[in-house]
């Protein structure tokens, strides 16, 4: 499950870093900005990332009506020889249990390599692995417009740790705080123009 954003690329990066074999990056393009699972902001731009990693990418277009979107999702994993999917999760128990059971309907494994690590460590590692990773979208009290387009790196972690301290905003953004894509990483040919 491939969005574009730090965790499920880095999702990514720990799997194949694990030995993994990794056939298709599967991104759901909502149509609406509104979706419940699915990342939204730039989500057109893991076209060019998908380009960049050399992996096959799979679209899947929803309306992303809550619970429907799912369908349309298992639609396509129908049609893949795959053995599992696996997803950025991170904290989101929504998520996570959707496509657990996802998973088990189509038989396969269900990964979250991400799952319930602490997040400021989770951040720093991906900021030191050469994540480049630029906020794309805020949605929060203490996040403001200055956010977008700026690059998540040490100095905005300790910032976003001050607001956490004041508004408690989840610090990886799993509860749609912000949105993010990665503009360069090590599974990059080349970067990515946000």
């Amino acid at each position: 499950m491939f969005s574009g954003g730090k965790d499920s690329t880095y999702a990514l990066f720990v799997m194949l870093g694990q030995g993994h074999e990794v056939k298709y990056l599967v991104s759901v393009f909502p149509e609406s900005s509104e979706s419940y699972m699915f990342h939204y902001p730039k989500i057109e731009k893991t076209i060019e990332q998908a380009k960049a990693i050399g992996i096959e990418q799979i679209i899947v277009r929803t309306k992303g009506e809550k619970e429907k979107e799912l369908g349309d999702l298992k639609k396509s994993l129908e049609k893949l020889p795959i053995d599992g999917i696996f997803s950025g999760a991170v904290a989101s128990d929504y998520q996570k249990q959707r496509f657990d059971v996802l998973a088990e309907e189509l038989s396969i494994a269900s990964f979250a390599p991400l799952w319930h690590k602490e997040q400021e460590s989770l951040l720093r590692e991906q900021i030191e692995s050469g994540f480049d990773i630029i906020v794309t979208s805020v949605s929060a009290g203490g996040l403001d417009k200055s956010w977008v387009g700026r690059k998540l790196d040490i100095k905005a972690l300790e910032e976003l740790k001050k607001i956490r301290e004041k508004y408690r905003i989840n610090l990886s953004g799993e509860g749609g705080e912000y949105e993010t894509l990665v503009a360069n990483c090590p599974l990059f040919s080349n970067p990515v123009k946000d």
